[in-house]
Order: structure tokens, then sequence, then C-alpha cells
């Protein structure tokens, strides 16, 4: 693929680091370097590092590569942990072509902002789901591009309203890059089938869409996995986005981009001139654990997380059925951590509601939904977690929403929908 056509004139100029193209060349034995100014590791006060799991394992961190991990490092990571993730993606996403490049990052979020601004100039329009991430859109809104909503349903992007936008674009300059979210979709919880995904990137060849795939709640995926857009990518259209967040720690800030070599060199030449690489001791606390785990013991820790979650989703669902029926409507999610829930009773605007209502009278917090609509707009959606609280506070966490939406449906006369 022509690349070219999809980057802005800011990312065509980017040009490495001329520090930091020297960086492979510093861990060569055979080479003298009096170039860099790297500090000299003895002056450093740590001198070794051990990490006590969950199970009461001890990890020793390898003594080389923790003095190696306190000083600069590669723009694409760990080169350890990068190769360790790079098989992963080659055993569970299994991709078309074998020359895909992989970088690591400061969390997802900090690849998908940098390829963001690869693409967009001024005036530039980002097709997004409607409703979407609102880490993304706060981001989105601060750039000069134009957001343009595609409907979504229970099942994520609905590729016919998607190839309508395309099909009927009169508003200048064509979309050509696709944000997605299609795993445990936040805010929806909406995971895409495997049907729905292939219509999708057909969609997305025939219009010959760039895809940002944001996919951090893969994993958390309650039945078997959907396979990746990645994994049917045969074009070399998509840039994957990967996360440790969700299943590791999100304090680790570590997350990873895959796909065209060309795009993800574009991503590193942004990174090279602003935060230079990820921090090296969390990638080494990851390496290690990851490295005695092998992949299979991966699977096996990310299947446990995803039981965790439907537990919990199961156990929000009982209190939705218990409390809400009549008051709201939603679809239980099959992956993630949320539930989108568009309340009844009359309510039109979910945040006058919860700013002035559920919060400060019934002590209970849910975001309301406007602020995942890519225009803003008022909305009777809110999306609530179930991520981090007991089933007592579930359910009374739900019985104290009801009652704020009871108050409204009272004050508009509404009988609750039954």
């Amino acid at each position: 693929m022509d690349y070219s056509k999809y980057l802005s004139e800011q990312s065509k100029a980017r040009q490495p680091s001329p520090i930091r193209a020297l960086q492979p060349f510093l861990h060569d034995p055979n080479i003298i370097s009096l170039g860099a100014g790297q500090p000299n590791p003895s002056t450093f006060p740590f001198k070794s590092m051990t990490v006590t799991l969950e199970s009461g394992e001890t990890l020793q961190m390898d003594q080389q590569l923790f003095r190696r991990c306190l000083s600069y490092d590669l723009t694409s990571g760990l080169p350890q942990l990068n190769s360790w993730l790079r098989q992963l993606q080659e055993i569970e996403h299994k991709p078309k072509y074998k020359d895909f490049a992989l970088s690591i990052g400061v969390g997802s979020q900090d690849l998908l902002t940098k390829a963001f601004e690869m693409v967009i100039d001024p005036g530039t329009p980002i097709l997004v789901e409607d409703p979407s991430y609102t880490g993304a859109l706060a981001f989105l809104k601060t750039q000069p591009c134009k957001l343009i909503g595609v409907a979504t349903d229970a099942y994520g992007l609905i590729p016919e309203a998607l190839d309508e936008v395309l099909s009927k674009w009169t508003d200048g300059k064509k979309p050509n890059v696709l944000y997605t979210i299609p795993c445990g979709g936040n805010p929806t919880g909406a995971t895409a089938t495997l049907e729905r995904k292939q219509k999708v990137y057909a969609v997305c060849q025939k219009h010959d869409l760039l895809i940002l795939e944001d996919d951090p709640y893969y994993y958390l995926q309650f039945t078997s996995r959907v396979p990746s857009y990645f994994s049917m990518d045969q074009d070399a259209r998509v840039l994957r986005f990967d996360s440790m967040s969700k299943v590791l720690s999100s304090g680790l800030r570590i997350g990873w981009v895959t796909g065209p070599a060309e795009l993800v060199r574009r991503i590193d030449l942004h990174t090279m001139v602003t935060n230079l690489q990820s921090s090296g001791v969390p990638q080494l606390m990851a390496y290690e654990l990851l490295n005695t785990w092998g992949h299979e013991g991966f699977f096996k820790h990310v299947d446990s997380v995803a039981d965790f979650y439907r537990t919990k989703a199961d156990q929000f669902e009982e209190c939705l059925q218990r409390h809400m029926k009549g008051y709201g409507e939603w679809v239980k999610p099959s992956g993630g951590m949320f539930f989108w829930i568009k309340l009844l009773g009359g309510v039109t605007d979910s945040k006058d509601l919860i700013m002035n209502t559920a919060i400060p009278k019934k002590g209970v917090i849910a975001v309301p939904g406007n602020a995942f609509m890519p225009a803003g707009e008022q909305t009777p959606y809110i999306r609530v977690s179930f991520s981090n609280v007991s089933y007592e506070q579930m359910d009374e966490g739900v019985r104290r929403l009801v009652e704020a939406v009871k108050e409204e449906a009272d004050r508009n006369s509404v009988s609750a929908k039954q």
C-alpha cells in the first residue's frame, strides 16, 4: 500500500533523532561509544530488583538487563520484551504478512495519540464509532480534525452505516481513517462478531480506509476470542493497539502497536523527539514475568482474568434485573468492564441527572453518556462499570441510581416502563 496519502504533513516531515538513531549500536560490545550522553550507571543508587507475585513466588530481575533498563534504550522498547510480544502476535493473531513491525509505548494511549497525529492535517475527517472512548475523543477534540460518528449497535460498528457515510460523502476530503474498539467496547461493552468484522473490513477495502484497531479489552472477552482485524488484514491496512493495563497492571503503563513497518516507524519517529522511549524498569518487570510464564502461561492468566470479569458482569446483570427493569434498557456485554444503559422515565440529559441528583443526593457515580458522543450532545445513556465493586456495592449502587431515575420520572409524570 501507498501510505503517503494517509500521513499528515507533520508526520512526513519527521526525521530520526541523530542521537536516538545511534542507540542500537550502544549495546554492541565491539563498539566504543564516544557519542551518546549516557549517564554512567555506576553513579545510580540501584543495585538489584526482586518482585513478589500474588502467588508468593519471587522474580529476580536479571542483573545485566536491570542495569540496562536503568539507562536510555531503544525507542521501540526493551528488545527481549519486544521479541516476546512479537511472538505473542504471531501465535494469537497469525498475521497474513510477516514483515510487520512492533513498538512498545507508555500505555496504548501514548501510541494511539501519536497515530492520530500521524494522520491528521487541518480539516481531516476521522471516522469514529458513535459512541466511542472518551479518552480518544478528548484528544481528537484538541486536534484540527472533524469527527465523523458512525452508528453502532449491540455488536459494535454497523458496516452498512459505515458504507453509507462514505458512499454519500460530499463534504470535501473523504475520510480515509477509521478508529474502532471492536471488543468489549468502551463505553458500550459491545464485541463485534467475526462476520461483522469481515463486513467492516470489506467496507474498508472498498473505500481504502486505514483501520486503527484499539483493542485493550481483547483478552477480556467472555467467550472464545473473536479474531482481530489484524488477523484478517491481507492488505496491511490495520494498525493494532494492545495493552497490558487490563491484564497485568494499569500502573506499568505498557502498550504496544503492531502493523505495517512504515507506519510503526512513523510513530517511533514521534517518540524519538518527545518521550524518547517507554520506562525501562516496568518493561523489565513485565518481561521477566512473561518470560517465566511463557505464552501458554500468559494465555492461562488472561483466561482467568476474563473469567473474573465474566462473573462480575453476571452479578451486575442480576442487580440490574432486580432494580433497573422499567427504568433503563441495556444489552449485557460479552466482554470488557462496562454496561451502557439507556435511562427511561423521561430522562433526556443523563449528565444533569448524574451531576445534580445521583452524585450529590444519592451518593452514586456513573459516567454521563455525552462524554462518549463524538458531537457531545445530550443523551439519556450512561456508562457504568462493574470492574472494581463488590456484589453488595453493585446492588446498592444500582438501587441508588434507580432512586435518582425515579425522582426524574416523577417530575416528568412518566410511569415505569414494564
